[in-house]
């Protein structure tokens, strides 16, 4: 048993009569420091703890997260587009795509709004029209396959396409995402980032991607450990027994979560690794 004051909740993990099975982390704000770098030591933590299925799961794209863990990728789940497509290392376990006209939607309602960029999420690659420096050096941060097309419909034809993310310039994301509301009957729109908004079926959430892997490999609820730090993992922290929001989480995550991780910066869910997990009960 671990208790540790960090100056909001209580880190504490009691693993006596649960064996974890299943954790899963968000990447930016969470594992990733502010230098968008895997803490030291993580690599060496999955391959030790082989019987653990380590989830990332993250509004990013499945080969941009991959080429963060050039040693593990292909031991990793990969949770991509907030759960829109799952990967068992190399091998797509899960997709839930957007309709045609949804899609078709999204760009009508957001292509031409003052200081908006958004970008076609697919299973092939990326897609955006030409925007800001400040849009496309953000696009490339996140997105490892992007291509720039004179329009976005075209894209529907040749790609699967599973999340529209709208990049808000001025990191002015929450003020948008509060003027959004219930804007269609089968879509829904999550805050990502201070800067992001990201669109997709209402039936695709980081939980619900979980909850598929916790049918397909029987596992509970309780035997699973979650990590986040902003609104786009609220239904995967509620999904898992053990949920763990960042020191530097946004305050409604930090409402719903378990327990209270110390911050990005100070390599808080590692430390959580080590010490909350009593490993000699696993």
């Amino acid at each position: 048993m671990l208790n540790k004051d960090t100056g909001n909740k209580v880190i504490t993990g009691n693993m006596e009569n649960t064996r974890i099975k299943l954790i899963a982390t968000d990447l930016d704000g969470t594992l990733l420091d502010s230098n968008k770098k895997v803490p030291a030591g993580f690599d060496e933590w999955v391959v030790k703890h082989k019987e653990i299925k380590m989830v990332i799961a993250s509004g990013r794209q499945y080969y941009n997260i991959c080429k963060l863990f050039p040693g593990i990728w292909d031991r990793l789940f990969i949770m991509a587009d907030n759960g829109g497509l799952v990967f068992a290392g190399r091998e797509l376990v899960y997709i839930n795509q957007m309709r045609e006209e949804d899609v078709i939607y999204c760009i009508e309602q957001f292509s031409k709004r003052e200081k908006l960029s958004i970008i076609l999420s697919g299973e092939k690659s990326a897609y955006m029209e030409h925007s800001s420096g400040e849009a496309e050096r953000n696009a490339h941060m996140y997105y490892e396959k992007l291509e720039f097309v004179s329009g976005l419909k075209e894209c529907i034809k040749k790609d699967r396409i599973i999340k529209i993310a709208v990049f808000i310039e001025g990191h002015k994301a929450e003020e948008r995402y509060k003027k959004l509301g219930d804007f269609h009957s089968r879509l829904k729109a999550v805050l990502s980032g201070d800067c992001w908004i990201d669109i997709a079926d209402k039936s695709v959430n980081k939980g619900a991607a979980i909850r598929e892997l916790q049918d397909k490999y029987g596992i509970k609820p309780y035997e699973c450990m979650a990590f986040g730090d902003y609104l786009n993992d609220r239904d995967m922290l509620l999904q898992c027994g053990e949920s763990y929001a960042m020191e530097n989480a946004h305050p409604s995550l930090k409402e719903i979560a378990k327990h209270t991780a110390p911050s990005n910066d100070k390599g808080g869910v590692m430390e959580v690794l080590r010490t909350a997990i009593n490993t000699g009960s696993m």
